[in-house]
């Protein structure tokens, strides 16, 4: 069977590669030609002991820079969502020879949308609680599981495993502000990054509205599907949905060669 590029999948502001739950093998299983690569950023999973860039064109050198350092073959195609959309914006941008194609999920970008709808307004007391008071790791996680899912089936074995992974590697209060900082100053420019990139979002994001998304397809020109009953988390709410969108994705560029 002949490689594919391989798949590299980037996660949002203070999560890990094991927060992808079971979404990497199932992706492997229906694209076994295709390596798939979880990339932790700085500050984060087994990197937690590193700071966090202090803007996402940092996190994107940064993952340039691991490709060669892990031995992966370029171009790979990105999945990626939230915060880590936003490094994978910056990344096509900045080393455009690393992608052969790009997938962002619920993500939102300075200046395309206004901050109200990039961060809705429903979440400023519950992240400034988290960020900037003490709250318990419980609290915490279950806060973080609720504003981001609307699917999962069992919440508490959910939470369970993110406090089991927090515990193990901890993401310093400094490195979480750090991040949140980075992706609320990030600002995209107007120029559609790569050629062949996929939008996936979700109508009941609580996190960050669906416009956000459907305007940056609006002024890339580029597909955009949208989940009408899943969260933030889509790849946890629903992975089957969004492997199909990839496979429907692939399929497209196959008939166009």
């Amino acid at each position: 069977m002949k490689a594919a590029p391989p798949w590299i999948l980037l996660r949002g502001l203070t999560r890990e590669a094991r927060h992808w739950g079971d979404f990497p093998r199932q992706l492997g299983e229906v694209f076994p030609e295709a390596p798939v690569i979880c990339l932790d950023l700085p500050g984060n999973g087994r990197l937690n002991g590193l700071a966090s860039p202090g803007s996402v064109e940092g996190m994107a050198d940064f993952c340039h820079a691991e490709l060669a350092r892990l031995g992966i073959a370029a171009p790979c195609r990105v999945l990626a969502m939230s915060l880590g959309a936003m490094v994978a914006v910056a990344w096509a941008q900045r080393h455009p020879q690393d992608l052969a194609g790009v997938v962002l999920i619920n993500t939102s970008l300075r200046p395309f949308s206004p901050f109200f709808r990039r961060l809705r307004p429903a979440n400023y007391l519950r992240l400034w609680h988290l960020f900037a008071l003490p709250a318990s790791e419980r609290e915490i996680e279950t806060t973080i599981l609720h504003m981001t899912t609307r699917l999962v089936p069992d919440p508490d074995t959910v939470i369970a495993q993110w406090l089991q992974w927090r515990r193990e590697n901890p993401v310093s209060r400094q490195n979480a502000l750090t991040q949140l900082l980075a992706a609320m100053r990030y600002r995209a420019t107007p120029k559609r990054p790569s050629e062949r990139i996929l939008l996936l979002a979700a109508a009941r994001d609580e996190l960050v509205d669906a416009h956000c998304s459907r305007q940056i397809a609006a002024l890339w020109e580029i597909e955009i599907n949208v989940h009408m009953a899943a969260g933030h988390d889509l790849p946890l709410d629903d992975p089957a949905w969004v492997i199909e969108r990839l496979r429907c994705w692939l399929a497209d560029d196959q008939k166009a060669t």
